[in-house]
């Protein structure tokens, strides 16, 4: 699974990791980056003409992924500098689309955080580019409306909804329970809180290890970072839908409207 992995563990490792650098080129090019990190923008892989959801076409993606000399064999750390939330799709873009999650890590925190206590660089590394070959799995956590539907009524499953307070309140599909993504990470340190406390978070809203965990959003960004964070602290069993709302709508399923509590 994509792990979540402290700045001294990316230090001890640098020599056997491709680092990814997900912001946008003028950040890495002028505000520096880890020591030899590639720069792969969001907006290069944020959306596709080929795939489920946003996901971008193979062909893109393994030329994409070439180009910043990574095969699929690579052991990949990618960073941004918002959490981790733009990183973690970099991440479940790969898994989806078939690079081993065992190889790929989450930083702990961002840039922001890596700059106060480590060395940065303004040299962008000389790139060999390579095949990258694309093999998606035969299993994904990818998930269709239908099976969203029949989560609602199973007493084993939870629903979330990854988005913001008033987005929820506007409509949600009936039964979800509300997780803002910002929630499980701390601003101070730019990580992941500490285990025991988001754990803590996620059961006052009924999300537990027990149960078939599926998430949906409006934004992959915030649906994958969720998702990362889940695997990482041990549940097993967690999906998401990458269909909008709108396409929920259009399916003629109803949604809930109202915030927490009302």
């Amino acid at each position: 699974m994509t792990d979540i992995v402290s700045a001294s563990w990316v230090a001890d490792n640098l020599a056997d990791l491709r680092l990814v650098d997900v912001r946008d080129g003028w950040e890495y090019d002028g505000l520096g980056h880890l020591p030899g990190a590639v720069s792969v923008p969001f907006d290069r892989f944020r959306t596709g003409s080929g795939g489920e959801g946003m996901l971008p076409s193979e062909s893109e993606w393994a030329n994409l992924l070439g180009e910043a000399g990574i095969t699929a064999d690579s052991d990949v750390l990618a960073y941004d500098d918002h959490h981790g939330v733009f990183a973690a799709r970099f991440l479940v873009t790969a898994e989806l689309l078939g690079h081993d999650p065992a190889n790929l890590h989450l930083l702990d925190g961002d840039f922001s955080s890596w700059q106060l206590e480590r060395e940065t660089t303004s040299e962008a590394p000389e790139i060999e580019p390579t095949t990258y070959a694309v093999s998606p799995p035969e299993a994904t956590p990818l998930v269709d409306a239908d099976a969203v539907a029949a989560a609602t009524d199973d007493p084993d499953a939870v629903v979330v909804d990854t988005r913001e307070d008033e987005e929820y309140a506007e409509g949600h599909i009936p039964g979800a329970v509300l997780l803002d993504w910002r929630e499980l990470v701390d601003d101070e340190t730019r990580g992941l809180l500490p285990r025991e406390d988001a754990l803590s978070v996620l059961e006052s809203v009924g999300v537990v290890p027990e149960k078939r965990v599926v998430l949906y959003c409006n934004t992959a960004r915030r649906i994958s970072h969720t998702y990362v964070v889940l695997r990482h602290l041990g549940f097993e069993n967690v999906a998401f839908y990458e269909g909008s709302l709108t396409a929920w709508e259009a399916e003629d399923r109803p949604l809930e409207t109202g915030g927490v509590g009302e």
